[in-house]
């Protein structure tokens, strides 16, 4: 457990509250935003396990060949 996950556990808590008081649009939008908070987290540990590893610079994501021209 990292020392930015206990975010994760304050959402689940306002999601489990706005679920019990009939705030359902509420709970759907805590549990979108419990899912981008563990991909932020989880960036965050792998850049820092990348600077343990002694790799530099900023990672960069994959984009698949996004705005590469590819012929068949």
């Amino acid at each position: 457990m990292t020392h930015n996950d206990w975010i994760l556990d304050v959402l689940a808590d306002l999601k489990s509250f706005a679920s019990a008081n009939g705030l359902g649009a509420l709970a759907e939008q805590l549990d979108d935003t419990k899912l981008i908070a563990a991909a932020e987290i989880a960036s965050q540990n792998e850049k820092a396990q990348a600077r343990l590893n002694g790799e530099h610079g900023q990672l960069e994501p994959d984009l698949g060949g996004l705005g590469r021209h590819q012929r068949a």
